[in-house]
């Protein structure tokens, strides 16, 4: 089979992959965020096996990915891959208020992120810890300066402290997203690698590329619940 052959072939694939109804709405799902298959069966509705074969499909085609938890080693987090499907709208979480940035020691990912956050749109955001450090990473400061962001304003907190009714609470780290309070609505997950625990510059620039880029696709679909002045710049 020739490169323009296997192209077509591969597209069909994902194209008879997205042609049911309940993968569609896994792919809507996980366009936000990543969850386990639990969570996907909850949401959706749908009993473990029916769950585990949808997924098989999508995984197949591509679309999807698995990951460990970094917490719970037994649980297993699904991710869209998004170079596949680059075409897929956001699901609809269109005005909130503020959005809440949260891992598990508040010293880089959760910073980068509502960082980079404020430079590519008008709702506000915070960053919290669900066991803070007692500062920031230095090589998170690095990156962030690296990267154009200001991290003199860097503060830890505890989440506790920091989310509020209605905040949009997006978990960047799996051991925060599975000790954030019940209360905590409405929230995403997203499966970031913590890159103090490899604790090299690599890691950390892998992390902000990754928070950057699923920022840029979430940002343009959420609108503040009151207007704001001028857009900000892009580093």
């Amino acid at each position: 089979m020739n490169i323009e052959q296997a192209s077509l072939a591969e597209r069909a694939q994902i194209h008879a992959a997205l042609g049911d109804p309940a993968r569609l709405a896994i792919v809507d799902t996980l366009v936000a965020g990543d969850a386990s298959p639990g969570e996907l069966g909850a949401v959706l509705g749908m009993p473990t096996n029916l769950i585990a074969h949808h997924l098989k499909v999508l995984e197949d085609a591509g679309l999807v990915a698995r990951s460990r938890s970094e917490g719970d080693r037994r649980r297993t987090y699904v991710r869209l891959v998004t170079e596949v499907l680059e075409s897929v709208m956001t699901p609809s979480l269109t005005a909130v208020p503020r959005v809440v940035f949260v891992c598990t020691q508040n010293s880089a990912r959760s910073q980068l992120a509502a960082s980079i956050w404020s430079r590519r749109s008008h709702i506000p955001a915070l960053s919290a810890g669900t066991q803070p450090a007692a500062k920031p990473h230095p090589r998170a400061v690095r990156v962030a300066r690296k990267h154009g962001l200001d991290p003199a304003a860097w503060r830890t907190a505890h989440v506790g402290d920091v989310v509020e009714r209605d905040d949009l609470v997006i978990a960047v780290c799996d051991i925060a997203y599975e000790h954030l309070p019940a209360g905590a609505r409405p929230r995403l997950h997203w499966s970031v690698p913590d890159p103090a625990a490899v604790d090299t510059d690599v890691a950390f620039e892998a992390a902000y590329d990754e928070i950057a880029d699923r920022i840029d696709r979430l940002a343009p679909v959420l609108s503040p619940t009151e207007a704001t002045e001028t857009p900000r710049s892009r580093p």
